[in-house]
């Protein structure tokens, strides 16, 4: 709801704070008071375009600032997440700025807004009924909108719409499919000759590093043989092989030790030395033995390394990623595998479909129904608003196709005076006439309306008497259950109105000021009178004032 309004240098305004409360508020004042300014400036923070003729004379700039409680708004709150606006918890604060040379700017919770957005965030916090242009009920979403929370249908609205975009997605496949079939089955032949060639080609990293290091020695093999041959020779074979000559040195080492102890450390060393050669000659012996100079499986690992390297070279990656290509193309081939079935797919559509009319006739039947209670409520309260004889209905338009909303076209359609044909709300062509089956379509739907702040304007023109009692009861009920605004001239509505704000122009330094006072019991009894008698007041009027002003009060008891 509406809780703060800060307005400067605004028209005939030099500067105006209000704090709102709940229920039902009565605007009132002399005629050229400056009423509609109010609904003029908070029409500014929803988004509506204004001209720099709106700055007050001799300003640089008019400024608007309202504060809104979002407690109860959760789709608000989603969509300023979504447009990165959040900002203080369940506050909604816009700003409207006007420069005297025609720039305008807006912010929501203190950050720069499009106009747009504002429009966009508006449509969850206000709607201005009346001759101002704010109207959510001329637009066919909002009516929609309406009629399923009066009848209770939110829930399976919004289920039939993720039915529809189920139904569209497999529609757009299977049609995309079939567009492209040809090429599909090109693509999967393709695949599926370059999984069998890499699945043959049995490739891992692994096996490729050992391939590699196996290669290289047995590319090696002939001089690795003759190296270790040429090892053994010299190290025991040979006449002066190092084996043969370390034992001679040993031997006289051991005779001189008997001389000179001293060379115990050198015979240690030497016979170290010598134990560790024919450790070597062991191993080249043993190593003789298994090395494989077959030209055959040179041929072969040559074979394979090559066929590793073409495939790399094929598909421009490195032989290490060739694994991770494999997987690729298996992934791929699945989705082709899941796609190539068109008939399968077929079924899965019309099943969707299928599932989708069944919900959208349930719905529409739904709707139907609601939407002749709903007529019957409005064409009922519109008798009781000057309006004798007015029709109203809710038509239904089948659409051929259906889409994400449902079978049918939705559209408020009125007729005001009697045998007129019913004709589309949004061409009513009095803006008091559609005020009031505004207000008469919000009190019949009061308890599914989500946005949460109203305000009337005009909804008494052309009416008095006992009809505008009536329109005064009505606001004071809708007032229940939202935070509900009307500018009135009448003093039976304004009676009725759990708080009244008097608008009043006057003089200050030579310019035209406007201000709006809250007004205490007394006061009102003074306002209510000065509505019914004019200038003069008498004690006969104020009596009169102060017994419909307890009657208004009744009705909150």
């Amino acid at each position: 709801m509406l809780k703060f309004l800060s307005i400067r240098d605004f028209v005939i305004v030099d500067s105006l704070e209000l704090d709102f409360s709940s229920g039902f508020t009565a605007l009132t004042g002399e005629t050229g008071a400056g009423k509609s300014i109010l609904i003029d400036a908070l029409s500014l923070t929803l988004g509506e375009r204004g001209d720099a003729d709106m700055v007050r004379s001799g300003c640089e700039r008019a400024e608007i600032s309202a504060e809104f409680d979002m407690t109860d708004l959760p789709d608000l709150q989603s969509w300023l997440r979504e447009q990165e606006l959040l900002g203080d918890a369940n506050v909604c604060l816009l700003r409207r700025v006007l420069d005297a040379n025609g720039r305008s700017r807006g912010f929501i919770n203190g950050r720069s807004a499009t106009l747009q957005q504002m429009r966009d965030a508006g449509e969850h916090l206000l709607d201005i009924h009346g001759q101002h242009a704010h109207q959510s009920l001329l637009r066919p979403d909002a009516q929609r909108d309406l009629l399923d929370g009066y009848a209770g249908l939110i829930n399976e609205a919004e289920e039939l719409a993720g039915l529809f975009r189920e139904w569209q997605t497999l529609l757009r496949r299977r049609t995309n499919l079939e567009q492209r079939a040809e090429a599909v089955a090109s693509e999967r032949e393709l695949l599926l000759f370059q999984r069998h060639e890499l699945e043959m080609l049995n490739f891992s990293v692994p096996v490729w590093m050992e391939l590699q290091a196996d290669y290289t020695r047995l590319s090696h093999a002939a001089d690795l043989l003759e190296t270790a041959q040429f090892g053994v020779e010299i190290l025991s074979e040979a006449d002066t092989a190092c084996l043969a000559q370390l034992n001679a040195l040993t031997v006289r080492l051991r005779a001189g030790i008997e001389f000179d102890r001293s060379l115990q450390d050198t015979l240690n060393m030497v016979e170290s030395a010598q134990n560790d050669l024919q450790e070597a000659v062991y191993a080249l012996r043993h190593y003789l033995q298994k090395v494989d100079a077959d030209p055959q499986k040179i041929r072969e690992h040559e074979q394979h390394m090559a066929a590793v390297v073409d495939a790399s070279r094929k598909y421009r990656v490195m032989p290490e990623q060739l694994p991770e290509t494999l997987q690729c193309i298996v992934a791929r081939l699945d989705d082709l595998g899941s796609d190539a079935d068109l008939a399968a797919l077929m079924q899965q559509e019309a099943a969707a479909r299928e599932q989708y009319l069944s919900a959208a006739k349930k719905l529409s039947a739904a709707r139907k129904n609601a939407a002749e209670k709903l007529s019957r409520e409005i064409t009922s309260a519109m008798q009781t608003l000057a309006m004798q004889g007015g029709n109203f209905a809710v038509a239904l338009k089948p659409l051929a196709e259906g889409n994400a909303h449902g079978l049918e076209a939705l559209e408020f359609q009125v007729a005001i005076n009697p045998g007129s044909p019913l004709r589309s709300l949004a061409k009513v062509a009095s803006g008091g006439e559609l005020s009031r089956i505004s207000l008469a379509i919000q009190v019949a739907a009061s308890q599914a309306a989500t946005v949460p702040t109203l305000i009337f304007d005009e909804v008494d023109s052309g009416i008095g008497g006992r009809v505008a009692e009536i329109v005064g009861a009505l606001l004071k009920r809708l007032g229940q259950c939202h935070q509900v605004m009307c500018v009135t001239h009448l003093p039976q509505v304004a009676a009725m109105a759990d708080a009244q704000w008097r608008v009043s122009k006057s003089s200050r330094n030579d310019a035209t000021v406007s201000t709006i006072s809250i007004l205490k019991q007394v006061e009102r009894v003074e306002e209510i009178a000065r509505m019914l008698g004019g200038v003069r007041l008498t004690d006969t009027t104020r009596k009169h004032a102060a017994e419909m002003l307890k009657a208004g009060l009744s009705l909150s008891s």
